[in-house]
């Protein structure tokens, strides 16, 4: 793909990918707001606002039937089409073909006058026009070097002959790119797919496999049929050499594939999809609406996964070993794609504005899953996680979310659509009540079942099955931007025996950010007493009157956590250690340690070390170790550094590892050494790896250099030792660096060889001759893997050797955006760079400065000496 890569799009807190621990997991296609030259290849669109195109046809079946070429890197066959007029006779049939090259067409219903295939679409023109209702089909020839929606991953491309194999996206409109089709999820049909292949590869597609058969070629043609209809950016192929694991759940076939060279990992990325499905089923109350469920790894793909029905294409990162513990996972990836299958596929967003109806639905659900598995707390703690870490922090940001500005669609795979579009979820569970949420849920996939929809749709169900009207809900939430802050402060008035409660809505008002309408409730504890107070919150500013027999000691705001808000409500810290003690409120008590991790005081350390002891959760304990950390005093980073080794959650001495060993104190070294001889978590190691990064050296420069060289599952302890090279720039360890990349090169994953190819760079640019690193990275600059020959552009513009600027002058003239982009950036950079001094040079200015510095120093003293001698 031209970006690579997706999440499609991770990173995500969502449940997913690699780590429930990790800050870079990508889940779908999601993508942070930033980093939008990771986005995957989407479709720069004209205008403004932009809708769901008119269907002058309605698209009953799709037949392909396809032939890749592993050596050329093409794909050949034809496309039947099935189809009839919806309102008008149709005499000229247009559709979506991108850079496809057309052979022949045909059509059962009506001769062909002639066909125009231009760089974007194919036209039909039919001698005499089709009348409505009338059921016809067209044949059209065709071959295609795709530059997206059908990739290959071949020995000539770098990967290993064992594992060679392609597969296709299609979201958000790359089928164009392999077939000629109407590309835009308000279509639907059923399709069959037939791919010829050797003998020994395997072929998987939506649906259900129908047999395989021997074509004249002496190749094997399988063919896959899916009944039911679903979009056209949901069809899905993937063919090469795989290994598969089977499982069962009732009467549906599940299947786990993966590349042979990493099948040995497979069952546990596997391990969870039956209890997800399970839960599903029961929680949505409808059944699985497929005849099957296939997952299967792809190599270097662009996202953490894409939901094709029945097929649920994932990343190869989605492996991992048991040695992390409880640090790497892929269920929440598993159960967000799952949901998927209902939510995206089942029913299906009509346009990408109502994106949230797939991403928002599959985000939430995943939650809902975690909270079945591990109990209610998980569920709170990662919509918590979302808030906090990938919501609340987009207050700028005046795009809703439902949205149709966009340039490119996706620019809708953020944020808004995923953990937002979970908590607009998360806020009507909670105003509805379970057991309403889920008749309107089950209810609004019965009725809209293998349809397009759209925001509306589910809020008529809403009104219909509740009575309630939910306007101003979707109004505020989904129709316009962000969310509300909350300056809420408490007063507790004795003579009256009154608790007051002060709610204020800051956020600035405008045509695009609304005053928000909300109800949430008040708690008030102490000793026996708890009093829930419900509220609504209707104004900019009004107060809350409560009466209570006697002073509380626990004031909590929202304490179900059902209101998406940025909330200031400081409190003192003997109701903090209340807060903190409360073992049935985990949301306070995470809220009690962000608080303290403001205040630099004995009280708060000995509180925060208290709950990083002993609270019963795991995600509070990291808060704690987190605000510990933020007081940046030697007794707070000495109650870290006693307690990281006695966490028998990984994910917790993870986190108290990473807040040792990310700072630059005197006794960080003998403590990263500490941690590499004793622990035995390769997550974990890689943490302190990184730590090294800080600190100069011969023992630093030693552990290093064995690391580089340290065997590891997909090489993770070499790629934490080449960060720490390039954070300490080093030149001494260049060559090691050099070797590593030389010596070990399949042993990296793409991305992590890419960085490497960055750090040698950026550890040789003082080197007064750079001709041998310059070579080494000018022969990666026809790498058949792009995202390789991106990073050696952008390492050639950072070693800063003018020699290099002929070759990437010739890259800079490519169509591909994604090789000339940085190699004109590369180019200026070389050209407006000064000459790169010498670090000998550097040091010897250094000390030549300081020779002057003691010899004014002595002038002076000397001055004085005489003056004294005169005076005397």
């Amino acid at each position: 793909m031209n970006n690579l890569p997706r999440c499609l799009l991770l990173a995500c807190f969502f449940f997913g990918i690699i780590t429930l621990a990790a800050a870079e997991e990508r889940i779908c296609r999601y993508c942070e707001q930033g980093r939008s030259h990771l986005l995957p290849l989407g479709l720069d669109l004209q205008g403004k606002f932009h809708y769901a195109p008119d269907r002058k046809v309605d698209v009953l079946h799709i037949k392909l039937d396809v032939t890749p070429n592993f050596e050329k890197r093409t794909v050949s066959g034809s496309v039947s089409i099935t189809s009839k007029p919806i309102a008008k006779p149709i005499e000229l049939l247009e559709l979506d073909a991108k850079d496809i090259s057309i052979k022949k067409v045909a059509c059962d219903q009506a001769a062909v006058k002639d066909f125009v295939s231009t760089r974007e679409s194919l036209q039909i023109l039919f001698k005499e026009p089709i009348a409505v209702g009338t059921t016809f089909t067209v044949v059209i020839e065709y071959t295609a070097q795709p530059n997206a929606g059908l990739y290959f991953r071949t020995p000539a491309m770098g990967y290993p002959k064992t594992d060679t194999h392609i597969w296709t996206q299609g979201e958000t409109h790359e089928a164009r790119h392999w077939f000629p089709c109407f590309d835009y999820p308000n279509e639907r049909s059923s399709t069959e797919v037939i791919c010829h292949v050797p003998r020994d590869m395997t072929v998987l597609s939506n649906g259900e496999r129908k047999g395989e058969s021997i074509d004249a070629s002496g190749l094997k043609a399988v063919r896959w049929y899916h009944e039911k209809p679903h979009a056209n950016y949901l069809i899905c192929l993937v063919a090469g050499h795989l290994k598969g694991l089977k499982k069962t759940h009732e009467d549906v076939p599940l299947g786990f594939y993966t590349q042979p060279s990493l099948a040995k990992y497979a069952a546990n990325s596997f391990r969870d999809t039956p209890d997800i499905m399970a839960f599903f089923e029961e929680e949505i109350g409808v059944d699985f609406p497929w005849p099957k469920y296939d997952q299967v790894t792809i190599l270097d793909f662009t996202a953490g996964g894409m939901e094709n029905t029945t097929l649920t294409t994932l990343t190869d990162g989605t492996l991992f070993a048991n040695a992390t513990e409880n640090i790497r996972t892929t269920r929440g990836l598993d159960a967000h794609e799952l949901a998927h299958q209902w939510f995206g596929d089942y029913v299906t967003c009509k346009d990408w504005s109502h994106l949230w109806l797939n991403e928002g639905f599959a985000t939430y659900y995943t939650h809902l899953y975690e909270g079945n598995k591990f109990g209610r707390d998980a569920m709170l703690y990662g919509l918590y996680r979302d808030a906090t870490g990938r919501i609340l922090t987009q207050g700028n940001d005046k795009k809703s979310v439902v949205y149709n500005a966009y340039k490119n669609p996706m620019e809708q795979f953020d944020y808004r659509s995923y953990p937002k579009g979970s908590w607009v979820l998360h806020m009507l569970r909670s105003q509805l009540g379970e057991d309403l949420y889920r008749q309107c849920i089950k209810a609004y996939l019965e009725k809209h079942a293998l349809t397009s929809v759209v925001s509306d749709d589910l809020r008529q169900v809403i009104e219909e099955k509740s009575g309630r009207p939910m306007d101003r809900f979707f109004d505020q939430w989904l129709y316009h931007a962000r969310h509300p802050d909350l300056k809420i402060t408490y007063q507790w008035l004795p003579k009256q025996g009154v608790a007051k409660v002060n709610i204020k809505q800051t956020q600035k008002l405008d045509d695009d950010v609304l005053q928000f309408h909300f109800p949430t409730k008040l708690r008030f504890a102490a000793g026996d007493m708890l009093v829930d107070y419900p509220i609504n919150v209707t104004k900019v500013e009004e107060d809350f009157y409560v009466p209570l027999e006697k002073q509380p000691e626990i004031v909590r705001f929202d304490p179900d956590y059902s209101v998406l808000a940025n909330v200031s409500f400081d409190k003192p810290n003997g109701m903090l250690r209340k807060q903190l003690e409360n073992k049935e409120d985990m949301v306070g008590r995470l809220l009690a340690c962000k608080l303290l991790a403001d205040r630099k005081t004995h009280e708060s350390v000995e509180l925060l070390t208290k709950a990083l002891q002993n609270d019963t959760f795991h995600g509070v304990r990291i808060a704690a170790a987190s605000a510990l950390s933020k007081h940046e005093t030697d007794e707070s980073l000495a109650a870290l550094a006693d307690n990281w080794a006695t966490q028998t959650d990984a994910r917790v001495r993870q986190s108290v590892v990473e807040k040792l060993t990310n700072r630059y104190r005197d006794e960080t070294p003998a403590l990263i050494k500490q941690v590499l001889e004793t622990e035995k978590n390769p997550a974990i190691l890689v943490a302190a790896i990184r730590g090294l990064g800080r600190f100069h050296g011969p023992e630093t420069r030693q552990a290093l250099i064995k690391f580089l060289g340290t065997d590891s599952f997909r090489n993770e302890l070499a790629v934490a030792a080449m960060s720490a090279i390039r954070q300490l720039d080093d030149d001494a360890l260049q060559p090691a660096v050099f070797d590593a990349l030389r010596q070990n090169a399949s042993q990296f994953r793409t991305r992590d060889y890419g960085r490497g190819l960055e750090t040698l760079a950026h550890t040789s640019r003082r080197q007064k001759d750079r001709t041998e690193v310059r070579d080494f990275l000018t022969d990666h600059l026809d790498h058949p893997k792009v995202s390789v020959q991106v990073a050696a552009i952008q390492s050639l513009g950072m070693l800063g050797d003018p020699k290099a600027i002929t070759g990437l002058e010739a890259l800079s003239q490519s169509e591909n955006e994604r090789i000339s982009r940085p190699a004109q950036q590369a180019v200026s950079k070389l050209r407006e760079a000064k000459p790169t001094t010498p670090r000998e040079i550097i040091e010897l200015r250094k000390e030549v400065a300081e020779v002057k510095k003691e010899s004014s120093k002595l002038k002076t003293e000397l001055k004085s000496l005489r003056e004294k001698l005169d005076a005397k």
